[in-house]
């Protein structure tokens, strides 16, 4: 068993999870079995219960965890999956400690912190090891050296590497070297009293990531060699970078690769990274521009629709086109007519997941626009609920249509509580969660787009179609055309539209850099294909 972990100092939010990430694919470059698992100590379970606003999107696995962000990051750059006890928190290891306490496991011993929590946190990593047969387990240790939180976690892994031995573990300390004053001199002193903190508790690191907004001067280099007590070849300099699939590549370019290599005994391979390349020179070309429209109500913090941009990335990545994302408050955008007008230019528009009652009128308002005008749509989750409510307001004339989860009361619930949610009263890991089949209409529109007519989506969500509007749907052109196995609608698109889908599923959670995800892709092509086409947009807004 070999580890990489993987701290940081400083500052939270250095884009710790993306040099994971990279170091992943860097080995995976040298065909080096890997697999990552992410430490997130705040108390919480897992993250399915917490606002966006705090950690971004919520991540769902096939299995149905409910992660942290960084682990569709994980995915994207190793291109495969991972499941639950890929992610580790407190609230996880602290339950299972006193689950084990309950039974009688360390009976008649004082249940401490050390040995028996950070038993349980080593624990869990090797059996990571264990099940995924990678050759290396990279470990992301989420916050920064010196939190309360992470302290067990940080023992946990010193014993654990006095316990794996000399060669089997590498540390990797991400830290922040600022750039202040009129001139940009770059700072080493906080980098120093990261690495200082992080030597305290025992553990020495093997390289430092140094983030920063412009690439390190040798000397600087150089300086945090001498003072931290690292080679001078393992200060990486990290200088921020146009588009994340980057920094792969800029690791590999100083070493980083062969130092891991080195350090962890591994086998000495050539990287192959051809696909990378042809993705990110893809990416880079500049072949048209469009501009798409995200309708939704956590858009002042982009990261909690992280997936969506990320796939609308590995679009760019595929077809060469730039894509600019606007975003719209759907709260705001009811009395904001130059939001609407600008909206109303869009090349396509995507309204993602959500929950509650805040920024519907504005979503609906979103959807109308794109039905009525022939914008490319995407809905997602409440997006695809919301087209179903708007639809049945505007076009079968049911002015009370509603979903159950704004109205409880709704004498037209369009969309209503799945069955088996009425007599949930835990809401952590209680919806409808992961991959879950889908049965595509043979001859539709999305079974052409997929290719075939099964599909495997990952899902999170409550609330369903009610199937008693389904004829008067289809009746005026809204189709279901994807069902679950058991009926359940997954799938409805608009006949006489060139591309208005909404899927009940997350698509975004699927899309990788080498292999976009053909909703995405669809969507794209079909703003394209409108672009050409298109007569000058008109002056009058949508209903509002």
């Amino acid at each position: 068993m070999k580890v990489i972990v993987v701290s940081g100092g400083v500052i939270s939010g250095l884009g710790k999870g993306i040099t994971t990430s990279s170091l992943g694919r860097l080995l995976k470059a040298r065909n080096i079995g890997v697999t990552i698992v992410k430490i997130d100590p705040y108390l919480n379970v897992d993250a399915g219960t917490m606002n966006p606003y705090q950690h971004g999107e919520v991540f769902v696995l096939d299995d149905g965890t409910e992660a942290d962000l960084d682990l569709g990051n994980y995915e994207r750059f190793l291109g495969q999956s991972l499941h639950g006890a890929h992610n580790l928190t407190t609230g996880k290891i602290y339950r299972a400690v006193i689950e084990r306490e309950r039974r009688g496991e360390y009976l008649g011993n004082t249940v401490q912190i050390i040995p028996h929590v950070t038993g349980e946190i080593k624990r869990t990593i090797r059996e990571v090891a264990l099940a995924s047969g990678a050759e290396v387990v990279l470990v992301e240790v989420g916050g920064t050296v010196g939190d309360i939180e992470s302290m067990p976690f940080l023992e946990a892994l010193r014993e654990l590497s006095y316990e794996l031995g000399e060669g089997h573990m590498a540390f990797v300390h991400t830290t922040l070297v600022p750039f202040v004053g009129p001139v940009g001199e770059a700072k080493t002193k906080p980098t120093q009293h990261s690495v200082r903190e992080l030597r305290a508790i025992g553990i020495r690191p093997n390289m430092i990531m140094a983030r920063g907004s412009a690439p390190l001067a040798p000397d600087i280099k150089a300086k945090i060699s001498l003072f931290c007590d690292v080679p001078p070849e393992a200060v990486i300099s990290i200088p921020d970078q146009p588009v994340i699939y980057e920094v792969p590549l800029v690791l590999e370019a100083q070493g980083v690769g062969a130092l891991l290599v080195k350090l962890l005994g591994l086998p000495e391979r050539e990287p192959d990274y051809t696909a990378w390349k042809e993705f990110l020179s893809t990416y880079r070309s500049q072949r048209g521009h469009l501009e798409v429209g995200i309708v939704g109500k956590y858009t002042d913090l982009h990261d909690a629709y992280l997936s969506h941009i990320e796939a609308l990335h590995h679009v760019q990545g595929r077809l060469g086109c730039t894509i600019d994302l606007q975003w719209y408050d759907a709260e705001d955008l009811p009395r904001n007519p130059v939001a609407l007008g600008r909206l109303r230019r869009s090349d396509a528009l995507v309204v993602p997941g959500g929950f509650g009652s805040r920024g519907v009128e504005g979503k609906m308002l979103a959807i109308e626009l794109a039905r009525s005008q022939k914008i490319p749509y995407l809905g997602v989750c409440y997006g695809f609920q919301m087209a179903a409510v708007e639809f049945a307001r505007h076009e079968l004339g049911i002015v009370g249509a509603n979903t159950t989860e704004v109205d409880p009361h709704s004498p037209d619930p369009v969309v209503g509580l799945l069955e088996q949610q009425k007599a949930v009263s835990d809401l952590g890991g209680t919806m409808r969660l992961g991959a879950q089949k889908v049965e595509l209409t043979p001859g539709s529109k999305v079974a052409g787009i997929y290719g075939r007519e099964e599909i495997w989506e990952r899902h999170r969500h409550r609330y369903e179609i009610n199937p008693a509007y389904l004829e008067r749907f289809a009746a005026h052109g809204l189709r279901v055309t994807g069902r679950a196995p058991d009926g359940r609608v997954e799938v409805l698109e608009l006949a006489d539209h060139p591309f208005f889908l909404g899927v009940q599923y997350h698509p975004e959670f699927l899309s990788r850099p080498e292999a976009p995800h053909p909703l995405y892709l669809a969507l794209v092509r079909a703003a394209l294909a409108r672009q050409e086409v298109a007569p000058p947009v008109a002056a009058t807004p949508a209903r509002a």
